[in-house]
């Protein structure tokens, strides 16, 4: 004999198959216990598939007639590795150290597990990193509020803190990449990427001293020279600036489509370069804009810039994919501060699993169509790969 759940459901059933539903009458629909809610269903007698839908192979099991099954090439780790079309390496990671002049670290709170590093410490950091296949670095430096200026002169003293970084850099690993910041916001005591005149962003005016930048970082050992302002046509004249003083094979990889993001916010902790007053809305991009990315593109390469950049990373896949569609150069993106902070944030509270969603985030990069990818990461997600066996 039936439970009433039983009932209930052959009910339902039969009237699904004739097209309409007879509601139980309020007297049979007694109160059901959670005994009879929760009774195992056993009516599969009762449930059939329509006649043709299927069919039965040679071994008496149900069969589609699909020749072209995608799932056979996801049936094993090692078939999925197989036809993998994307794969992380360390190679593919830059990864950005904070440094300042004290001689101790400074926790970042708005960026969990990364920290200003005292000169010494940038160093050690490297070497660690370097033992997971990291191989390039780029350094931002917090520079003391009594060496900032509205024309950003500290940018390119020879004995500043970038110049004795570089150095470092290369002396303790020579085969590494280190890559320079050129923008004056650092150095700025305005807060912004270039000089500031009646509430105005000079642009030709800031260039003369991005190039002065680039240039003392080509002498200090910098091997990519990253202008990160967004400018009208900083590259063109940092290339020729770099050329003239025979640092012809000085890279730049420009930001190319750097936009006006409220990503950046923990970066701008980091630094203590949040802008004095007012934006970066009339030289950083529009967030709304993607065809505008292409047109900085086109400029960006024909003044030489050997890579370009999108800023940020996650939320502009779309643009990352335009460039690579647009361009021959190697495309960067950057996992912004922002973007780092979430997952981490999640990732405390239990919300994510870390490990999956970093490498998942940093795997669409590549996805998307990006070469190489500025990651706060890039050292721990180097060291996952590793342990996950994912190098061989």
């Amino acid at each position: 004999m039936l439970t009433a759940s039983l009932l209930l459901t052959a009910e339902l059933a039969a009237g699904a198959f004739v097209g309409a539903f007879h509601a139980p009458s309020r007297a049979a629909s007694a109160p059901l216990s959670a005994s009879m809610v929760l009774a195992p269903f056993d009516g599969e007698s009762m449930v059939s598939v329509p006649p043709g839908v299927l069919k039965t192979n040679s071994r008496g099991a149900p069969w589609v007639e699909q020749r072209a099954r995608p799932r056979r090439n996801r049936k094993s780790e090692t078939m999925r590795r197989m036809v993998r079309e994307n794969q992380l390496s360390p190679a593919d990671f830059i990864y950005p150290l904070f440094i300042h002049e004290d001689n101790s670290n400074v926790l970042i709170a708005s960026m969990p597990g990364c920290e200003r590093h005292s000169l010494a410490s940038m160093v050690a950091e490297a070497k660690d990193a370097w033992q997971y296949g990291v191989r390039s670095f780029v350094v931002f430096p917090k520079v003391d509020d009594a060496l900032k200026s509205n024309r950003g002169e500290e940018a390119y003293n020879p004995s500043g803190i970038v110049p004795r970084a570089v150095a470092m850099l290369k002396d303790a690993l020579p085969d590494s990449i280190v890559c320079t910041d050129v923008a004056l916001d650092p150095y700025s005591s305005k807060g912004h990427d270039g000089i500031v005149e009646n509430g105005k962003i000079l642009n030709d005016a800031t260039i003369e001293q991005l190039c002065k930048q680039s240039v003392m970082q080509a002498k200090a050992g910098s091997d990519i020279v990253a202008p990160s302002d967004m400018m009208d046509g900083r590259v063109g004249a940092i290339r020729d600036a770099l050329d003239s003083e025979g640092f012809t094979e000085v890279s730049i990889l420009a930001y190319t489509a750097k936009y006006a993001s409220a990503y950046y916010g923990p970066f701008r902790d980091a630094l203590d370069s949040h802008p004095g007053f007012g934006d970066k809305k009339t030289y950083q991009q529009d967030p709304a804009n993607g065809r505008e990315a292409l047109l900085e593109a086109r400029l960006d390469e024909l003044e030489g810039a050997d890579m370009l950049m999108v800023k940020p990373g996650l939320p502009y896949l779309d643009v990352i994919l335009r460039l690579r569609q647009e361009s021959s150069l190697p495309i960067a993106a950057y996992h912004v501060s922002g973007e780092y902070s979430m997952l981490k944030a999640a990732a405390e509270r239990g919300w994510l699993d870390e490990r999956k969603v970093a490498l998942e985030t940093l795997t669409c990069f590549k996805r998307a169509g990006a070469d190489v990818i500025l990651t706060y990461y890039a050292k721990q997600a180097s060291k996952w790969l590793v342990e996950d066996g994912m190098l061989g």
